[in-house]
C-alpha cells in the first residue's frame, strides 16, 4: 500500500473528524455518561457520518482507501462504515467496495473482515471471521460464527490473531474503557 500524499486531503480531513467524533461519543456510552437525548443525537450524528460516506462512495465508485485520502482517513471511513449499525444495505455495499480496494491494495484485508462479519451480523447471517462480540450475560462473548472449527485459520487468513485472544484483548479493552483508561476501538 501507498503511504504518499492523498489524492483528496479535504476528505481526509472531514472522514477523520466525523470518526473522531463518533469514538469519543462511543467512549462516552460505555462508560455511561451519556443520557437519552445524547444518546439520540449519538445515533444521528453516525447516521450523518454515513450519509457523508456514503457519498464519496458515489461520488468516486470507490472505497476512500490509502491513495485517495491516506490511511489514516482511510481507517475512519472504515470505522464509519463499522457503525451504520442501522443502515445493514450501506454496510453491505461498503463492504463490496472495500473489498475492491483491498484486492487493489488499497486497504487493509483486516479492515474488510471486520465490516463482513459485521454485515453479516446485523443482516442475521452467522460471520466468517469472529471479528464481532456482544454483551452478555456472562460478559464479552463472540457472535455466531459460521464453521467454528476453522475460524483461527480465516483469522490468520486476514492478519487477525486467534479467536481466544482477540476474546481476550476485547475484555481488557472494555475493562479499561469502564475504568476511563482507554480510547474505544474494534480491532478483534
Amino acid at each position: 500500500m501507498t503511504t504518499s500524499e492523498p489524492l483528496r486531503p479535504d476528505l481526509a480531513r472531514e472522514l477523520i473528524t466525523l470518526a473522531e467524533q463518533s469514538a469519543a461519543r462511543r467512549a462516552q456510552r460505555l462508560r455511561n455518561q451519556l443520557d437519552a437525548i445524547q444518546l439520540g443525537q449519538g445515533r444521528h450524528a453516525d447516521h450523518a457520518s454515513a450519509k457523508v460516506l456514503r457519498r464519496i462512495l458515489a461520488d468516486h465508485d470507490c472505497w476512500p482507501g490509502h491513495r485517495l485520502v491516506g490511511p489514516d482517513a482511510a481507517r475512519a471511513a472504515w470505522s464509519i462504515a463499522l457503525h451504520s449499525n442501522d443502515q445493514p444495505d450501506f454496510q453491505r455495499a461498503a463492504a463490496v467496495l472495500l473489498r475492491r480496494a483491498v484486492q487493489a491494495d488499497d486497504a487493509p484485508v483486516r479492515h474488510w473482515a471486520h465490516l463482513h462479519d459485521r454485515a453479516l451480523i446485523n443482516n442475521g447471517d452467522t460471520q466468517e471471521f469472529g471479528t464481532q462480540f456482544l454483551l452478555g450475560a456472562t460478559g464479552i462473548e463472540l457472535c455466531a460464527v459460521r464453521e467454528p472449527t476453522a475460524l483461527d485459520q480465516r483469522r490468520a487468513s486476514v492478519g487477525l490473531p486467534p479467536a481466544d485472544v482477540a476474546l481476550e484483548k476485547v475484555r481488557h479493552r472494555l475493562a479499561s474503557m469502564r475504568a476511563g483508561q482507554g480510547s474505544p476501538t474494534v480491532a478483534a
